[in-house]
């Protein structure tokens, strides 16, 4: 009876020590909270310029660029903390068409060195009312910059955006974020004025 219980145990346990099957779990990424709020007048920095911004983005001045003052009081970045991301702003007064000229090329320029990682560049052009002409540069792909702008009057003024976030870039799990940023930008630029 003592071997019938040892041979049984034996039996039972070759039987369950069968090959374990192994699913691997699906890619997850964090939980975004998206912030909410009210829109604010952006009226800042002696700007010739004003727009509609959200209330989650903090206006913050450069007082700084590459070791040197910035050429204009109206150089800033529109952050959000809560995405981990910013609006990198940058005007620039113009006299003539040779500076709207070099202008709209070092945007160009900007956004084509993120050829590299792109998939590809949509670029389109968008009028407002009162001399408000906007180009947009939406980026796709595992790029520093997914999205950037300039606006200008085409005569005196020159206004250019880029979006950044402080993390690796990664078009799958920045995605919703970037969307939900875009939806901003498009506000802001919709809401446009110049002085």
């Amino acid at each position: 009876m003592k071997y019938l219980f040892v041979l049984l145990a034996v039996l039972l346990l070759l039987i369950s020590c069968g090959e374990e099957s192994f699913t691997p779990k699906p890619r997850a990424y964090p939980r975004i909270d998206f912030p909410k709020g009210p829109m604010d007048r952006f009226d800042d920095f002696t700007c010739s310029f004003s727009f509609e911004k959200p209330s989650y983005y903090e206006a913050i001045q450069d007082t700084t660029y590459f070791d040197k003052r910035p050429e204009s009081p109206c150089w800033f970045n529109l952050s959000v903390p809560s995405l981990n991301g910013e609006i990198h702003c940058t005007y620039k007064s113009i006299s003539s068409v040779k500076d709207l000229t070099k202008l709209v090329n070092d945007s160009y320029t900007f956004a084509n060195k993120h050829n590299i990682k792109a998939e590809y560049i949509d670029d389109y052009f968008i009028e407002k009312p009162n001399k408000v002409y906007c180009r947009v540069l939406e980026i796709e792909g595992n790029v520093a910059s997914p999205f950037q702008f300039f606006v200008t009057d085409s005569s005196s003024h020159f206004f250019r955006g880029s979006l950044y976030f402080r993390s690796q870039p990664n078009q799958d799990s920045l995605g919703p974020v970037v969307d939900f940023v875009k939806k901003d930008i498009m506000h802001m630029i919709n809401t446009f004025e110049w002085k």
